[in-house]
């Protein structure tokens, strides 16, 4: 997969950008959302083996790995939900299987509640999700957006070593060998440079609070869905995603014990095979209806 990484990728235009994707194989198409703060090799491992039944698309969401970086645009949920749709209406997709770890799986959310009939199945894997970060990775998350939205203080975010501090928090997936130096500097190498600015542009616009409609509107979702959770993620933990399950009518659960946040990258062969196992079963079910 690093040789596709390497090569030149297709890019749709969206909101004026450039996003840019990574896409194999044939079939129904499978829409893929890389988290904070990643791009598309986050699914380098699942790509491979689930482009054997799907057409896969993988994007660098705006705003990471090679796409545009455009100040301009904003990038809060509502406008961020709104560009999924219009990235698939660039490609041409009506309705795709959705999956979305960590950032895309909130966004990964927010589109299942507002575009339905467009989402054959949904997978969420660690994720905030209906929720927001528990104790002290809430109130770090809130000083960074208060920060960011102050004219007066956004400076000591631009000043601030981000790329140092962002490989710090990396460092135990370093040790564990799911990420590679030249990987980490796909990344976030973006955070040493004029990227920065984009990155306090985004947590200005983010919405660190629960959105109460993601919650209250759990039970409207249809579609087959699975949510796929290593168990000793301190930012997104698993009561979270016992919480989907319960609220959601059509969903189950699968925990990968011991793995962290950036569990298809820790843990690839068990997610990869419950992906597998789960799209195989939705298209079956998505069949018979």
């Amino acid at each position: 997969m690093k040789e596709m990484a390497r090569q030149q990728l297709p890019h749709a235009v969206v909101d004026g950008s450039r996003i840019v994707y990574s896409e194999s194989g044939s079939g129904p198409p499978l829409l893929m959302l890389h988290g904070y703060p990643q791009n598309h090799r986050a699914w380098r491992h699942q790509q491979q083996a689930l482009s054997r039944t799907r057409r896969v698309i993988v994007p660098d969401w705006l705003g990471w790995g090679d796409s545009d970086r455009n100040l301009q645009l904003s990038v809060d949920f509502e406008a961020e939900v709104a560009r999924v749709a219009a990235f698939l209406d660039v490609l041409g997709l009506e309705r795709v299987d959705l999956a979305g770890h960590d950032y895309g799986g909130l966004l990964a959310l927010g589109f299942v509640q507002r575009y339905p009939d467009r989402v054959a199945s949904l997978v969420i894997l660690n994720s905030r999700a209906h929720r927001t970060f528990p104790g002290m990775y809430y109130w770090v998350t809130a000083v960074v957006g208060v920060l960011a939205r102050s004219r007066a203080l956004r400076w000591l975010l631009w000043c601030a070593p981000l790329y140092s501090i962002h490989r710090l928090g990396f460092a135990r997936f370093i040790r564990r060998r799911c990420f590679d130096a030249e990987l980490v500097e796909s990344y976030i190498g973006v955070l040493r440079g004029p990227g920065k600015r984009w990155w306090v542009k985004l947590f200005a616009d983010y919405e660190l609070k629960p959105i109460p409609e993601l919650g209250r509107r759990l039970a409207e979702i249809r579609c087959k869905t699975l949510l796929l959770w290593g168990t000793d993620d301190g930012w997104c933990p698993v009561a979270i995603a016992e919480d989907l399950a319960a609220s959601i009518p059509d969903a189950e659960l699968v925990r990968i014990e011991g793995a962290d946040h950036f569990v298809m990258e820790e843990r690839p062969t068990d997610v990869t095979r419950a992906l597998e196992r789960f799209l195989s079963s939705a298209a079956d079910h998505n069949t018979q209806a």
